[in-house]
C-alpha cells in the first residue's frame, strides 16, 4: 500500500474566493456579532462558546440559570446603551417568538 498523499494533486490556481457577504464581513470585523431582524425588532446577537462562558446568567426566556461553560447567546438592541444585554440559552433565543418571555422567579 502506498502512503497517503497530504498535498493536493492539482493546484487550485486562478480561483479567487468570492467577496464576503455583509454578515460575513460583520462577523470578521466585530468578532462574531451579527444583526437579526424579526417581528420583535432588530437585535445584535453574539454566540458565546462554552469555553468563553465563565459566569452564571439568568435566561429571560425560561427564567433558568445558564451555568458556566455552557454555550449561549447574548442579545441586545443595536442602538441601546448596553443595559438591555441579555444572556439566553441558544434554544430559548431560537424559540423566543413562539414562547414569549417568562417573568423572573421571585
Amino acid at each position: 500500500m502506498s502512503p497517503r498523499r497530504n498535498s493536493p494533486r492539482r493546484k487550485q490556481g486562478g480561483r479567487t474566493p468570492p467577496p464576503p457577504d455583509g454578515d460575513a464581513l460583520v462577523l470578521r470585523i466585530t468578532g462574531g456579532e451579527r444583526r437579526e431582524t424579526g417581528p420583535d425588532g432588530d437585535w445584535v446577537v453574539r454566540r458565546i462558546s462554552g469555553a468563553a462562558a465563565a459566569k452564571t446568567y439568568r435566561c429571560p426566556g425560561c427564567a433558568q440559570d445558564i451555568p458556566p461553560h455552557t454555550p449561549h447567546v447574548v442579545a441586545w438592541r443595536p442602538f441601546g446603551d448596553g443595559e438591555d444585554r441579555r444572556h439566553w440559552h441558544s434554544s430559548c433565543w431560537d424559540n423566543r417568538l413562539r414562547r414569549g418571555v417568562r417573568p423572573p422567579r421571585r
